[in-house]
């Protein structure tokens, strides 16, 4: 897969899976999305793909990844963004969904993720500037404790 230039570099470690699980959400029915923001922004796209043993057997649980990974393999390009981690985690529902619907899904999922992440973004932005504000409304240390009133 590495070869592969159209495709994403893949998260491997269990570590890199539970930060990427402290990121934004974005379920549709064949699968979860999940997606963290980097450090470095200029950093390469990478997903990861889980699928757990409640959907299947080793045989279903491969032929879902095989499905997610190759709708992701199609729609990279337009969906990565660089500085991102991503995570699919597979759904059964998977199989049942025709191929071009679970891609319109997958396309839709990095948009709500990238439009949530660049809202959450906007608000840390903007968040220090009130913090500022903030100390000037607590009482200063001359005021003796318990003397309210």
């Amino acid at each position: 897969m590495p070869e592969d230039r159209d495709a994403m570099r893949r998260l491997k470690k269990r570590a890199e899976f539970l930060a990427v699980a402290k990121g934004q959400r974005s379920a549709r029915r064949g699968f979860v999305l999940q997606t963290l923001a980097v450090e470095d922004e200029r950093a390469e796209p990478r997903c990861g793909f889980t699928v757990t043993k409640k959907v299947g057997n080793a045989v279903v649980r491969n032929r879902v990844r095989r499905r997610l990974r190759e709708a992701l393999r199609l729609e990279a390009d337009r969906v990565a963004r660089p500085g991102h981690d991503h995570v699919l985690i597979g759904r059964r529902e998977s199989l049942e969904l025709s191929f071009a619907t679970l891609r319109a899904d997958l396309v839709g999922a990095f948009a709500q993720a990238r439009k949530t992440l660049s809202r959450r973004a906007l608000a840390e932005t903007s968040a220090p500037a009130a913090s500022a504000e903030t100390p000037a409304a607590l009482p200063r240390g001359d005021e003796t404790p318990g003397s309210a009133g």
